[in-house]
């Protein structure tokens, strides 16, 4: 997959100076009214799950196995900001066309931002066959016969509950199975953070992306199609992650933006410009 920024100024966006943006930020502002379309971002009570990564004592140790999934699962998002960058997507192009500059996320950012390198492989490209009990099982240092027992289908779906998987990691944490814990907290992530789908289960889906150790290329298809195919509906509920979207865009905007309380951006600020 090769993404870049389409011409209507050909170099890249993180060289654009701060006055540059300063200036597309206004024009923004002034564009004429436009149609809102009406948007939701997928998102799930993530308050048990923080809860449990609390538990996690080295953090730095788990970013070199993992990633930067802590970050993303304490990202506070707003949902107004994303909603209203969507309005600006140009499904002809498949960017975000703005009034004098164009802005498509990429793999390299996103694999800087999730702070795991992009694997020289086949992309996951869709399940083929049905969960591996006991590939599960080994990822995650638990028996062969409780993750096969644990398997259920939802919505159509295989998968493992939210419920079972923080039982789990509750037990590995208070028996000082620090590997199997981390590796469940993970898969949490994956399955309710990286790719929500249905709440309070982590499907088949995100646990094979998990397996294959290699989520940069999917995450990115998944911002891709989703955004695309919603705004060709014109409505619905945006199946990403909306972290990992948010970071992206507002690492584009100047830093005079940013709130310095929570590190979110004003509401009073251009990113919510006149809609009707």
């Amino acid at each position: 997959m090769h993404t870049h920024i389409h011409p209507k100024v050909f170099f890249p966006f993180s060289k654009i100076l701060s006055k540059d943006l300063d200036k597309l930020f206004v024009n923004i502002v002034d564009m004429e009214t436009r149609s809102v379309k009406r948007y939701h971002f997928k998102s799930q009570n993530l308050n048990d799950l923080r809860k449990l990564a609390m538990v996690v004592t080295d953090q730095t140790g788990f970013q070199n196995c993992h990633g930067r999934l802590l970050s993303m699962l304490n990202t506070e998002f707003d949902e107004g900001v994303l909603k209203t960058l969507v309005q600006f997507y140009d499904p002809r192009y498949h960017c975000f066309t703005f009034p004098d500059y164009q802005l498509v996320p990429i793999l390299e950012e996103y694999s800087y931002l999730m702070g795991r390198p992009v694997l020289e492989e086949v992309p996951f490209s869709g399940l083929k066959e049905a969960l591996n009990a006991s590939a599960i099982a080994k990822a995650l240092d638990l028996k062969t016969s409780e993750i096969a027992a644990s398997i259920t289908p939802k919505a159509k779906v295989q998968g493992l509950t939210s419920k079972f998987l923080l039982s789990k990691a509750y037990t590995c944490a208070s028996t000082n199975q620090t590997c199997a814990f981390e590796s469940i907290l993970a898969l949490l992530i994956y399955g309710l953070v990286l790719f929500p789908n249905i709440n309070g289960f982590v499907d088949a889906n995100a646990i094979q992306i998990f397996l294959t150790k290699n989520p940069v290329p999917t995450l990115l298809a998944d911002t891709y199609h989703s955004i695309h195919h919603r705004t060709m509906k014109q409505d619905g509920t945006i199946l990403c992650c909306a972290p990992l979207l948010y970071k992206w865009y507002t690492m584009h905007l100047p830093q005079s933006y940013l709130s310095k309380e929570k590190g979110v951006y004003s509401k009073k600020s251009w990113l919510l410009p006149r809609l009707r």
